[in-house]
């Protein structure tokens, strides 16, 4: 079923057109995304904040996805990773000008298991694997030079077998609370929803422009 496709804009969307979880609505959108974003489809915006401090944002990319959440990964003594730590709450946001689309979404986050890490981490090319150890993430550099030094270290150390997972290396899964999803209409007479959980299930609004 096609949902919220081609909406024309005189026509209203009332809470009882949307469907009743807000994956499916995101799954939707999510592969025609795919279809019709030239590059990054899977690109999101990730806000973090430590506690009782400055927000930051940058874009990383959706790794995994289900009920369970959304899954990116990264090292966890980046500047994200630290404010991961102290604040384990967030927010993604998608943005899609192919298709017209943005989607926030927000929740607390959590690491994922060690053989999820484990078995992404072996999927990645090795260059990345390496990259990975070589680089201090969010520090500062030098020298484009220490870093290479560092790269073709670790290269050498692991030659011929796996490199494997660096324990500062991680996954984490935000479990979404809250969804807003956004339709371009022209005017900026945008069509906007949210749906909020709770012990019920999920709530859905409609939102002015």
């Amino acid at each position: 079923m096609t949902i919220l496709l081609g909406v024309n804009p005189k026509n209203a969307i009332n809470p009882e057109d949307l469907p009743e979880s807000p994956f499916m609505l995101f799954d939707e959108w999510f592969t025609l995304a795919g279809e019709k974003e030239p590059s990054y489809p899977n690109a999101m915006s990730l806000a973090t904040a430590p506690k009782n401090g400055r927000p930051s944002a940058r874009t990383v990319l959706l790794k995994g996805h289900d009920e369970r959440g959304f899954v990116f990964y990264t090292n966890s003594e980046s500047h994200k990773g630290q404010d991961l730590a102290d604040n384990p709450q967030a927010e993604i946001l998608f943005h899609w000008k192919s298709i017209e689309r943005q989607i926030r979404i927000s929740g607390p986050v959590n690491i994922i298991s060690t053989e999820e890490a484990d078995a992404y981490f072996a999927s990645r090319p090795r260059d990345a694997q390496i990259g990975a150890w070589a680089s201090q993430q969010s520090q500062e550099m030098q020298n484009r030079d220490s870093f290479m030094k560092a790269f073709e270290e670790i290269d050498q150390k692991y030659k011929d077998q796996d490199v494997p997972r660096p324990p500062h290396w991680n996954g984490y899964r935000l479990a979404p609370d809250h969804f807003e999803f956004w339709i371009e209409v022209e005017f900026r007479l945008h069509h906007r929803f949210a749906y909020e959980k709770d012990d019920a299930g999920w709530t859905r609004k409609m939102l002015y422009p």
